[in-house]
């Protein structure tokens, strides 16, 4: 049984393309659903952008089924379990979450994408659920659904990486919360990392995934996900085993500052909570800026209006706590950011506007 927001249809209805009332926010899900009951092999999908410029791709049947499949027994699906999709199904997300319903023989409740997705639920004893960082932190700041977290069994947490402080919080939980490490090119998640361990985030293949590294330590993967072909990924990552890595960031962010290479996304783990004290419940990014002293200077970038007297306590703070060519030298203001398709902040084109503003 799958249910879009209060319709609730049987494999069935979906394969005879009955859609009865549908609203038209869920018509590409259940059109994906439908494509998928009635055999479709071929599907194009819209990459973000993590293994280069944005494009379609086609991805086949036997990629999607792979990645079910993968997912499934590492967390020892059983059938009929209870799953909830709160992704866009336009992204590749959202589809997996049906596909998994459909191959799981599972009931799933698909509802709009939304900051908070429990807050309007009577029942959230879910088997199955993935979210974003930014929909996790809403649950939690809510008492009620703080609550309902409780009740999720299996929680998949992907899209952006989790903070320090994010990662305590959920470390509470009852039940398992892993961060995913995938995307589009590898139909979704390919390798998992259990938030609730101890220590920085390991994140462990998949079964049937192959891991390795280049010189420039990007990672590259093949598995059925890819077609059983090396896909060369723009993430820098610290093998701990031949099937485990911890990620340290994007290669495209990288920062040279005095012949010191900086991660911003490890900075910003490292300094989110005070961060938050300072700007709380801004979004912002690390980045490098041209210096004829260090070559590249790290700043930190906020949204919102200019506040130069936090700006320079939050700087003083983060001084004592980093060694010292990783200090942040800036803070620069950004009124408004500009996001991705995805929600994701779009950091060269907020830097070019605010450039040319």
């Amino acid at each position: 049984m799958i249910v879009f927001g209060n319709i609730s249809y049987t494999i069935d209805q979906i394969k005879a393309g009955d859609k009865g009332s549908l609203p038209i926010r869920f018509e590409k899900g259940f059109e994906f659903c439908w494509q998928w009951l009635n055999g479709w092999d071929r599907f194009s999908l819209q990459t973000s952008g993590s293994t280069g410029k944005p494009k379609e791709i086609e991805v086949n049947r036997k990629q999607f089924i792979s990645s079910v499949s993968a997912t499934g027994a590492f967390f020892g699906v059983e059938k009929g379990w209870n799953l909830l999709c709160c992704l866009d199904t336009e992204k590749i997300a959202g589809k997996m979450m049906l596909l998994r319903a459909l191959e799981w023989e599972g009931d799933l409740l698909v509802q709009q994408p939304g900051a908070n997705p429990l807050e309007k639920l009577k029942d959230c004893d879910f088997d199955f659920v993935a979210m974003v960082p930014l929909q996790v932190e809403a649950c939690l700041s809510n008492p009620s659904t703080r609550e309902a977290l409780h009740e999720i069994k299996n929680l998949i947490i992907g899209g952006a990486p989790i903070s320090i402080s994010l990662k305590e919080d959920l470390s509470q939980l009852p039940g398992k919360v892993f961060q995913s490490y995938g995307m589009t090119e590898t139909v979704s998640h390919i390798a998992l990392a259990d938030v609730k361990k101890a220590g920085t985030l390991v994140y462990g293949a998949l079964p049937g995934v192959e891991l390795k590294t280049d010189g420039d330590h990007q990672l590259l993967v093949k598995a059925p996900m890819t077609g059983d072909k090396w896909l060369a990924t723009r993430d820098i990552v610290c093998m701990k085993s031949p099937d485990s890595f911890v990620w340290k960031g994007r290669a495209d962010f990288v920062i040279n500052s005095a012949g010191i290479k900086i991660h911003p996304e490890e900075i910003a783990r490292q300094l989110h909570t005070t961060i938050q004290v300072f700007f709380p419940e801004k979004k912002f990014f690390f980045t490098g800026k041209p210096d004829h002293k260090w070559g590249q200077a790290l700043i930190l970038v906020v949204e919102g209006v200019a506040d130069q007297k936090k700006a320079a306590a939050f700087l003083r703070q983060a001084k004592e706590m980093l060694p010292k060519y990783n200090n942040p030298k800036e803070v620069i203001f950004i009124p408004e950011f500009k996001l991705s398709s995805s929600g994701k902040i779009d950091q060269l084109l907020t830097l070019a506007t605010w450039k040319n503003s």
